[in-house]
């Protein structure tokens, strides 16, 4: 009976996680379409909500409650995410250009990017203004402001640029914000001197009346100094220039102006308009490019001319979905028209707001909370997914393949298994004429001149040091996941304190058409030689097969002088233990399977698991460590105990001052823990006065598996401080001291005669 999954048939790509591609992702979630293999290419995995922007600004929000988390949206919604920016299109190939990646093909692709700083030309401001868009760049830069305030009695001068809805929205909620930062700090009121710039003469120009009646009474009441009817000539460090010549000085300059289209667009080749958005008829696809779709900010729908507003962004979600459905099944799209009049609420800072819609306006603490009850309800639809279900995606629709595909797809699916489940020869030879594995003079066959097995010499002097390690995927996107293999696999090399020299790989793709083989091994395997190379190891050869799910494996040699070996059996009475990483990888990664982890946890995350080990063991040498290893599957707690066994001696370990993952704690007691988890956990035996200690919520993670975890070592205890330092300045930010190596104590209370015991851990009430 075949069980095989249906194959992958066409790519569709989405570049940019803004308001419309997040209503795409929940669509396809709820509804997926089997054969289609949905890829989110992002610069951010957390996307601004521009609505609760000011709110956020204000101090009514939190970090969380503004922003839509992609991470969990992308797992229920079954695509692959990429977190990276985009460089550039190949449209003819229908490419996505990255730097440091392989291109990422696609059938049918769908920008919503939204817009980048646009300056107009004024010069300085590139240089000095903080703008506004992107979001994601201007909060952090608006927690500085608002830090220097609050650490500083000094007064401030604040300068919004662009006076529109956004632009008076924020200039309130700067000054609600700084205001009571000054009061908070024992400041008086006059501190924040806020100042708004516009080039027309009113602000909101395209609101009504009433609207503009209410907030300008609203800025007169804040002291809010306005500039209005002549443009912004140039910036200067501490000062803007108008038109007329005059000056204001100011401290800080928030840029609020129209933004721009990312120049990449029009470079592409898309049709685009004056100001670089790409041009999209009344079913949001490209002019130029029927491939291709765009909303959002980055789209100028031509027939349909709006101002740039999150209310559209929106509204073009079940529209843009539901034609990228029709799309790929070949259908007829359908013609999408925004409506010509929309609500409008603008905060005033505190907990009131302005509203409008069409002549009509309006304003109240009701209006606020009526804005908050929007904004809220919009955002829970994102944070509260759906349980993902059991159930196999339905069948390929007709329309999604064409005859020839259909035929490929019935011959994988009847592929045997032994070497008929192997990737044919074709679209293997393709993928490696794109690989670039270094060459080593010691590698005397290898994937240049290949044969039926490499050739491998090991120079004068020297031992071979051999290693293996394989697991299947633990993120979706193929090129990371071979960054993560290849680094997991080296961490055994550089803690035994030996030099990398070739690898094997073993892979396992999902089956399906030729051309989706291609580029998923082309993907992975890019990944794993980028750092294979880096590490200075030849990728000599290696076996390629399809089945169900994507897996890589690499085994490895190494070289080392004989006596430079380092083992796990060193470790002397005196030394510190030195760990390079923190843990919680596997705690993360079971959390994110149940889409309860927040996206920047599991950035962070694989972060520290692209990071090599290689530059941490070179330290560690440097410092005389006497042993070492690599934490990976049995966690910190059962690497710990193999090195205090083969030693022979007791360690004394500083729980709170184990490194630990961004998320791992919070993820860890609620109850997400690896399958692993429960086997390490059997070693707690190693654990002297348990019951005092495992109340510790941290405890727990001492038995969290890691993957391309950290390297463990025994540091002299008068260079141990050195050895961090020399670590942190490597980019190792989490390298810490966490214990000290004692003499084996046999006649310590409650061990037993086989020292079953020789983990104590301080720091625990």
């Amino acid at each position: 009976m075949n069980n095989q999954p249906v194959p992958v048939v066409k790519d569709l790509v989405l570049i940019g996680g803004g308001h419309t591609h997040v209503s795409v992702l929940r669509r396809f979630g709820m509804r997926p379409l089997a054969g289609v293999r949905l890829t989110l290419i992002t610069r951010d995995v957390h996307t601004p909500y521009s609505g609760m922007l000011p709110g956020l600004v204000s101090g009514h929000y939190d970090f969380d409650d503004v922003h839509i988390d992609l991470g969990p949206l992308s797992r229920f919604a079954d695509a692959r995410l990429f977190h990276q920016p985009v460089t550039g299109l190949d449209l003819e190939r229908q490419h996505v250009l990255c730097d440091g990646r392989p291109p990422v093909p696609y059938d049918l692709l769908s920008l919503n990017i939204g817009s980048t700083p646009s300056f107009g030309g004024v010069p300085g401001a590139a240089e000095v203004v903080v703008p506004v868009k992107p979001i994601s760049r201007f909060v952090p830069r608006w927690e500085r402001i608002r830090a220097r305030v609050s650490a500083s009695k000094a007064p401030i001068r604040i300068g919004v640029v662009g006076a529109g809805a956004g632009g008076v929205e924020l200039t309130l909620a700067v000054e609600h914000a700084l205001r009571h930062a000054c009061q908070a700090s024992g400041g008086s009121d006059d501190t924040v001197e806020v100042h708004l710039f516009g080039a027309n003469r009113t602000i909101l120009s395209t609101h009504n009346r009433g609207m503009r009646r209410r907030l300008e009474r609203a800025l007169r009441e804040r002291c809010v100094h306005l500039h209005l009817g002549q443009s912004v000539s140039a910036v200067a460090e501490g000062q803007l220039t108008l038109a007329d010549g005059s000056t204001v000085a100011v401290d800080e300059i928030l840029w609020v102006t129209q933004a721009g289209a990312a120049p990449w667009l029009a470079e592409s080749g898309l049709d685009v308009d004056e100001h670089g958005f790409v041009r999209v008829d009344d079913t949001l696809q490209s002019c130029s490019h029927p491939g291709v779709f765009a909303a959002g900010d980055v789209a100028a729908v031509v027939n349909h001319p709006r101002e740039k507003a999150g209310v559209f962004a929106v509204r073009q979600g079940p529209p843009l979905a539901e034609n990228l459905r029709r799309a790929l099944l070949g259908r007829r799209l359908r013609p999408f028209r925004p409506q010509k009049r929309f609500l409008t609420l603008v905060s005033t800072g505190g907990r009131h707001a302005v509203g409008s819609r069409g002549w009509w306006s309006f304003e109240g603490d009701l209006v606020w909370r009526w804005k908050d009850w929007i904004d809220r309800r919009f955002m829970s639809r994102y944070a509260d997914l759906p349980a993902m279900s059991a159930e196999a995606p339905p069948a390929l629709e007709p329309g999604l393949a064409s005859s020839e595909a259909l035929r490929e797809i019935s011959t994988a699916a009847m592929r045997c298994g032994g070497c008929g489940s192997k990737v044919g020869a074709t679209p293997l030879t393709r993928v490696l004429e794109q690989l670039a594995p270094i060459r080593r003079d010691d590698v005397l066959i290898g994937l240049d001149a290949p044969d039926d097995a490499a050739v491998v010499s090991v120079p004068p002097g020297k031992v071979l040091v051999r290693t293996v390690d394989a697991f299947r995927a633990i993120v979706n996107d193929p090129f990371v996941f071979g960054q993560i293999t290849a680094n997991h696999c080296l961490g055994d090399i550089f803690a035994m304190g030996a030099e990398a020299q070739t690898a094997l790989a073993v892979a396992t793709v999902p089956f399906g058409l030729d051309r989706k083989v291609e580029d998923t091994l082309v993907q992975l395997l890019s990944g794993a030689v980028q750092v294979l190379n880096d590490a200075g190891a030849a990728l000599v050869g290696g076996h390629t097969s399809e089945g169900v799910e994507l897996s890589l494996g690499l085994s490895l040699t190494g070289l080392v002088d004989r006596d430079a070996v380092l083992r796990k059996g060193g470790l002397r009475a005196g030394d510190r233990l030195v760990l390079t990483k923190g843990i919680g990888t596997g705690t993360l990664f079971a959390a994110e399977m149940r889409m309860r982890a927040k996206g920047r946890w599991i950035d962070g995350a694989i972060a520290a698991m692209r990071q090599s080990s290689r530059a941490a063991a070179d330290v560690l040498r440097r410092h005389q460590a006497s042993a070492c290893t690599d934490v990976t599957g049995f966690g910190l707690l059962g690497h710990l105990v193999e090195m205090t066994r083969a030693s022979g001696v007791d360690v004394r370990l500083d729980l709170p001052a184990v490194p630990v993952l961004d998320g791992a704690l919070e993820t860890s007691a609620a109850g997400f823990l690896s399958s692993l988890h429960p086997h390490n956990v059997r070693l707690r035996r190693a654990v002297a006065d348990i019951e005092r200690v495992s109340a510790d919520p941290r405890y727990t993670l001492l038995y969290d598996p890691q993957t391309s975890g950290g390297l463990l070592a025994g540091v002299p205890a008068d260079r141990a401080q050195a050895c961090v330092d020399d670590l942190l300045a490597n980019g190792y930010h989490q390298a810490a001291i966490i214990g000290t190596v004692e003499p084996r104590r046999e006649d310590d209370p409650g061990t037993s005669r086989e020292h079953d015991a020789p983990i104590h851990i301080e720091g625990v009430a």
